[in-house]
Order: structure tokens, then sequence, then C-alpha cells
């Protein structure tokens, strides 16, 4: 996977299959102390304990369909070259909790990708399910709740097709404003 976007879609979608109602996706950027944390939080079926234990196998699934599973074993690759880890918490009937940690400004660490299109593609694609996205940086917090945005549009569907450019184009310009560098920003301004 060439992004945590991916890689969160991936986690996101067997929360799906794991008939979750309530997903939460976080992400804390602070790079002062190198930290990039990733945590997806369901209410799903959990997992059982072969099951949690067997996860992080890539010849191991759930899935019928194929006889790999390569989403966890590629993050948790992906965060140990970062000098971080995965952890993963799951109880059957409660749901699961998988977080990944990376250095935030390690070389090996991927890219966050287009985590915009990613939410909204997920809202589109299960209108029913509550999604919550957070992402905190030093600049300051970001949140997005489609409950709450089922309040503000008064009725029509966020996963309408009108909608979703308009919550698209919103989380960008949200992101873009907590994920700025305002030292640059600051730095730029006083040059001038």
């Amino acid at each position: 996977m060439k992004d945590l976007s991916s890689h969160i879609m991936d986690i996101v979608q067997n929360s799906i299959r794991a008939e979750a109602t309530e997903i939460i996706v976080r992400i804390l950027e602070n790079p002062e102390q190198d930290v990039f944390l990733l945590t997806v939080r369901d209410n799903g079926c959990g997992m059982d304990k072969m099951t949690l234990e067997k996860v992080r196998d890539p010849f191991f699934t759930s899935r019928t369909v194929r006889k790999v599973g390569l989403g966890i074993p590629l993050l948790q690759q992906n965060a140990e070259r970062t000098g971080g880890k995965v952890t993963i918490i799951s109880k059957q009937g409660k749901g699961t909790t998988i977080e990944a940690s990376f250095g935030h400004a390690h070389l090996d660490r991927p890219p966050l990708g287009d985590i915009a299109e990613m939410i909204t593609l997920l809202v589109a694609a299960n209108p029913k399910i509550h999604f919550i996205y957070k992402h905190t940086t030093n600049n300051g917090p970001y949140r997005f709740d489609t409950e709450e945005i089922k309040q503000i549009l008064e009725g029509i569907p966020p996963s309408h097709p009108e909608i979703l450019p308009v919550l698209q184009n919103m989380i960008r310009e949200n992101l873009k404003d907590i994920r700025a560098d305002r030292t640059v920003i600051q730095k730029i301004y006083f040059e001038n």
C-alpha cells in the first residue's frame, strides 16, 4: 500500500465487514516529538482470541475469496520501518481498535495520501455507518462527524452526489489549515 489512506481504507473495510455501525479514525501528528499516530476504532463484532493471534500473519485471512491477508502485516512492516509499532485490541461483541505509530520525520513513513477522498468514498458507500474522523496537529484539531453533517444538512444525506464534493473540499481545506507549517508561514509573512 503506497500511502496511509490506503491502509486506513483497508482497516475500515474490515470494520464494515465486522458489521460496525460506528467507525472512528484518528490521526495525531506531532513533528516536534517525531510522532505520527494512526488509530481506527470500531464497534463491530470483534475478533476471537485465535483470530487476534493470527491477524498479523500474511497467510491468514478470514475472507473466503482469497488465501492471504496482507493489510495488517503491511501496516506493521511500514510502522516498524520507522521505529513504530502496531497494537491491536479486540473483544468479541465489543469491537476492535488498531493503533499504528510511526516516526513522523522518518523517510520510510508512507505519505498520508488523499484522506479527504477516502473519507468521502466511505461516506458515499456506507450512508448508514456513523463515521468520525479526528485529525490533530500542533496547530490544532479537526473533526469530521457524519452525524453532525446530517444535522446541518437537515435531511439531505451526506452521500448525495452534490454534497460529496463539498464535503471533500471542506475536509481538504480544514486539513490544509491544521497541517500548515506555521514557522514557514510566519517567516514568509515577516520577511515581506
